[in-house]
């Protein structure tokens, strides 16, 4: 039976896909580099920061000395984007709300740095429904390693098989595939409701 579920934050439960990719092209700008809207899609959609640079320095030439800084100002304008666009989502809140009231444990696993995770979550108000939250600086490997969500499964105290996994982008979904748990796929924030999480726990449970 599923006892708790996972989600990803960007593009699960924070439209915040385009924020992060505006935020690093605006920093890549300083230094005549840049993510072309097919490239983020296909390459570098769901990535951590630290491994976009990693890329972009093997494949583009982006010096290696830049990726401090240019991660620091990706993720100050990251903060500013997210303080002008990140509010309550009424299907949100109403889907965690019924979960918690029925008792399942949930969790947020984010390729996002701690602070992007945090502030995010405390903007949308989910917070209050969380058990916890992990980023990808509480693992060494980013997704699509499976390392955020076995961490979270065991920090859950479930087994795999006991959790949903709901994800949107092929790094998070092969992650999360990885790791044993079941997954949801969905294609944007609105997938995420009521509606569609309880029919995906109805039919998991309905197989066992």
């Amino acid at each position: 039976m599923i006892k708790a579920v996972i989600f990803d934050m960007d593009g699960v439960l924070i439209d915040a896909k385009d924020w992060h990719y505006d935020a690093l092209n605006k920093a890549l700008n300083y230094f005549g580099h840049n993510i072309s809207r097919e490239d983020h899609l296909t390459t570098f959609d769901g990535m951590p920061t630290r491994e976009k640079l990693a890329l972009l320095s093997r494949d583009r030439g982006l010096p290696n000395g830049l990726h401090k800084f240019i991660n620091k100002l990706k993720q100050q304008f990251t903060m500013q984007i997210t303080h002008m666009n990140c509010y309550p989502k009424f299907e949100h809140e109403n889907l965690l709300a019924n979960l918690k009231k029925d008792g399942y444990k949930i969790a947020v696993a984010s390729n996002a740095v701690r602070n992007s995770v945090r502030v995010m979550m405390e903007l949308s108000c989910l917070d209050q429904y969380l058990d916890f939250y992990l980023s990808n600086e509480d693992v060494k490997n980013g997704k699509p390693d499976p390392e955020i969500y076995d961490l979270s499964i065991k920090k859950l105290k479930l087994m795999p098989s006991e959790v949903l996994i709901v994800e949107d982008n092929f790094h998070g979904l092969e992650a999360a595939r990885l790791s044993g748990g079941h997954v949801l796929q969905v294609h944007t924030i609105d997938d995420v409701n009521v509606d569609n999480i309880y029919a995906k726990v109805e039919e998991i449970n309905s197989q066992l």
